[in-house]
């Protein structure tokens, strides 16, 4: 089914896969409460890696994150809040494990920057995952629209933390060989 609105959105809809059965309200419902639990997960990885840096520009563009990833939980509870639904307020432990944010504490806790980033992309993959698995469902227009929206700022984040990570791990190798 084309979106008439626009049609990129029902072609991204898919993500590389034939969308699954149009969803109840519920199920509806569930799907944004786990995109808020991924994205107070990773309001909370980002706050933590920011708090974890000694770098400036680190520290701010991780706080950055954070900040978006608060934006995002609050626009997904509206929605949520739109359909009769019971928003989700947090992320939960086992979710964060899942979620590839486990390890933060322990490269923050070394200051570890290399380490840092590599955890952050870690969150940002299965941050990814999750919004990518959601848009494989027929989800409402106003709802996919948020859901697509917001999947294409996790790209962006994750690839933004991915370029840092390896010109960080290149600027490692290239000072510790004495090759410039």
């Amino acid at each position: 089914m084309i979106n008439e609105r626009n049609p990129a959105i029902a072609e991204t809809n898919r993500v590389g896969a034939e969308p699954k059965s149009k969803l109840s309200n519920d199920e509806v419902i569930s799907t944004l409460n786990g995109l808020i639990e991924t994205c107070k997960d990773g309001q909370e990885g980002f706050k933590t890696a920011a708090e974890g840096v000694e770098r400036s520009d680190l520290k701010s563009l991780f706080y950055e994150f954070a900040q978006q990833r608060s934006q995002f939980a609050g626009e997904l509870q509206a929605l949520v809040q739109t359909l009769g639904g019971d928003p989700e307020n947090s992320g939960s432990f086992s979710g964060s494990i899942h979620r590839g944010w486990m390890n933060i504490k322990s490269a923050v806790t070394g200051k570890d920057e290399n380490a840092i980033l590599n955890e952050c992309e870690r969150g940002e993959d299965s941050a990814k995952a999750a919004y990518k698995d959601a848009l494989e469902n027929m989800l409402p227009a106003h709802v996919l629209e948020t859901v697509q929206a917001q999947y294409t700022s996790v790209q962006a984040a994750h690839d933004r933390i991915k370029a840092l990570r390896d010109s960080t791990a290149d600027g490692r190798t290239r000072s510790a060989t004495g090759k410039f």
